[in-house]
């Protein structure tokens, strides 16, 4: 019994949405890319992908990457060169801040 309730417990937590969508100011995708970016690397689309568990970029690019950019909370490490096959994404200080809150 107490390891069914173990179990349920467990469900249910990785069930709970990351963000409350009328008072946060960051989707959970957002919340997810924030956390996967935490440690202070700057990745590559892919090894963020790779992280969340992601296979199709442009989902990727519409509901975790843009969102977090025009937020201002990921920023590019080469903003001249957006299409560069070199470019990596960080966190900013806002995002810093905001990865705080989310997790």
């Amino acid at each position: 019994m107490l390891q069914a309730l173990c179990v349920a417990l467990g469900e249910a937590i990785r069930n709970e949405p990351l963000t409350d969508p009328v008072t946060d100011p960051v989707t959970d995708q957002v919340a997810r890319l924030l956390l996967a970016l935490r440690g202070g690397a700057s990745l590559k689309i892919s090894e963020l992908m790779g992280q969340l568990g992601l296979a199709h970029k442009a989902t990727f690019r519409g509901n975790y990457l843009k969102p977090a950019l025009a937020a201002g909370l990921v920023e590019m490490t080469d903003p001249e060169s957006p299409n560069s096959p070199a470019q990596r994404y960080r966190l900013t200080q806002s995002g810093k801040r905001a990865c705080v809150q989310v997790g």
